[in-house]
């Protein structure tokens, strides 16, 4: 009888313990830290994860997260070789930002094969909730046909009916001009061409030449970051939008505004999910990102990779383990999204995250008040209007 209350007594002791096992998450951002995409994400994601992680408490859900990070060089084969390492040898459980959409995809697919998570903010390909959807991916803060479906369409019903594109020759430029393409003729548009360009081109001469060739009302730069740069201040250079023509930034952040300077961006329309100076919310917010990244404004990128760990975390924390990657994300579709950066939302079956989008433009230098202060809202895009409708996406985990 004493056996039995000794072992009965240990038994409950060893679950007790059990249940009182601390949780840990070891984190893995992974990003362009050196080159063309740097400034949009790149140390400032890190910085966003940190944050998250603080606003969390982890010590208060018997928790402990570690962050590490990497330079994936835009380099696919890069990318999905430290994620294997990180998975297999580093016990990372989740990966967050991966600009570079064909990183990207080949992550996706590591990910998948190792039932860990990813929580995608930098890239933009709409086939990460389309045909290359998976199970463990989130896919948060913007994509291609929300970019195409915001800038595209609001030049074409303001008069830019002709286009011509720029196109980075990789994933992400052929999804974006693609989607783009199918907005601008179906509000009756007519693309008359387009030319690829290598990534991270110094050069555009050649390709602005063809553009302008082409007298197409808007050059739909289907690039980003050091790319679209490069290709708005070359194409001043040639006297293209003098001469009547306009660009359209179809991915355009508040760093590339930044970098060029309003003389040379104002007048710019372009869509993003989210602004450092659109609400007091955000301008809180940033002004602690900004205690580590001083002089800088963070991008969308940044806000997102902080609201989606925010929100893997909660998920963790509700599973109280992080090793299922699949079971997490059920738990993240689950959970309502609700954050101080984009507010209240939800991620639906095919790992889309739902929140609005903003039509902006790009203000004139004597608009602008004090630094950061460059685009002017001129429209909001309701949230169920700025991705794609799912019944649409052909992701083929979700029955339409």
């Amino acid at each position: 009888m004493r056996l039995a209350a000794s072992l009965a007594f240990a038994t409950a002791a060893l679950f007790g313990t059990a249940a009182q096992a601390q949780v840990n998450v070891k984190i893995g951002v992974l990003n362009d830290m050196s080159s063309l995409y740097a400034d949009i994400g790149g140390p400032g994601s890190i910085t966003a994860v940190k944050m998250a992680v603080e606003d969390f408490n982890p010590a208060a859900h018997g928790m402990k997260v570690e962050i590490v990070n990497a330079d994936h060089q835009n380099k696919p084969d890069v990318g999905s070789n430290i994620a294997r390492q990180w998975f297999d040898v580093d016990h990372v459980d989740a990966i967050v930002d991966v600009p570079t959409s064909s990183v990207a995809l080949a992550v996706a697919d590591v990910t998948r094969e190792k039932n860990k998570v990813f929580l995608i903010s930098g890239a933009a390909s709409s086939d990460l909730t389309g045909p290359k959807c998976t199970p463990n991916n989130v896919h948060w803060t913007y994509d291609t046909w929300m970019l195409a479906n915001g800038t595209g369409k609001a030049l074409v019903k303001t008069g830019g009916d002709t286009w011509f594109f720029l196109t980075s020759d990789y994933a992400f430029g052929h999804a974006l001009e693609h989607d783009t393409a199918a907005v601008v003729t179906a509000n009756g548009g007519k693309v008359l061409g387009e030319v690829m360009h290598p990534l991270n081109t110094q050069d555009f001469s050649s390709f602005l030449l063809q553009a302008q060739a082409s007298k197409a009302k808007i050059i739909g730069l289907a690039n980003a970051g050091g790319d679209t740069i490069n290709a708005i201040k070359q194409g001043a250079e040639f006297g293209i939008t003098a001469g009547g023509q306009q660009f359209a930034g179809l991915l355009v952040f508040v760093t590339d505004v930044n970098a060029l300077g309003l003389k040379t961006a104002q007048g710019l329309v372009l869509t993003e999910t989210w602004y450092w100076d659109m609400n007091d919310a955000n301008r809180t917010w940033t002004k602690r990102w900004q205690a580590e990244r001083q002089g800088k404004f963070p991008s969308m990128v940044v806000a997102g990779v902080y609201a989606e760990t925010l929100h893997y975390l909660k998920a963790v924390a509700a599973l109280k383990n992080a090793a299922d990657g699949k079971a997490v994300v059920n738990q993240m579709k689950a959970l309502p999204t609700d954050d101080p950066l984009f507010g209240k939302g939800y991620i639906r079956p095919d790992g889309r995250k739902i929140h609005p989008a903003y039509l902006f433009q790009v203000k004139k230098p004597e608009e602008s008040k004090y630094a950061g202060d460059v685009y002017t809202l001129r429209a909001t895009i309701p949230a169920e209007e700025a991705f794609r409708p799912m019944k649409d996406d052909n992701c083929p985990m979700v029955t339409n």
